[in-house]
């Protein structure tokens, strides 16, 4: 993988978690993302952990700020996309987000692959989840993918 593909998987991984705070704790977009450039972007989250490659800055700031400011609307694509019945408030808060950002790439930036885009969400997924989960991410996805990039 080379070092841009490394940046940008770091990127969304911590796109991802700072969407996930946000959600929890409602934090100011700008606060949000100054703290993820101070204390968070390329680090491992746990001692354990090896070292994450050093985040792609702008395309972090991007993915978070879009997903926050287009939320209405890449939650009407993915809601429109689950089972009969379903309701994005049933699914788990990460597997929320990651829909989210994976949508919003999808959706609006061109420059990525279609098969990058969500091959990597799948890839976000497997770091929270197991291999189910992983297939609804990517049949969500898929499904996106298909009404935004047609």
């Amino acid at each position: 993988m080379s070092g841009r593909s490394q940046a940008r998987s770091a990127a969304r991984l911590s796109a991802v978690q700072a969407l996930y705070q946000h959600q929890m704790e409602e934090i100011a977009l700008p606060r949000l993302l100054d703290e993820f450039h101070q204390h968070r972007l390329g680090r491992a989250q746990d001692d354990g952990e090896d070292q994450l490659a050093e985040a792609e800055v702008a395309f972090f700031d991007d993915l978070v700020s879009g997903v926050i400011a287009r939320q209405e609307e890449i939650d009407g694509l993915l809601e429109s996309r689950l089972a009969e019945g379903w309701k994005l408030d049933r699914l788990d808060k990460t597997m929320l987000q990651i829909l989210r950002a994976g949508a919003y790439e999808l959706l609006a930036r061109q420059d990525v692959p279609l098969g990058s885009a969500i091959s990597e969400y799948v890839d976000v997924a497997h770091a929270f989840f197991d291999a189910r989960e992983a297939k609804f991410i990517n049949g969500v996805l898929d499904a996106v993918a298909k009404a935004v990039r047609s």
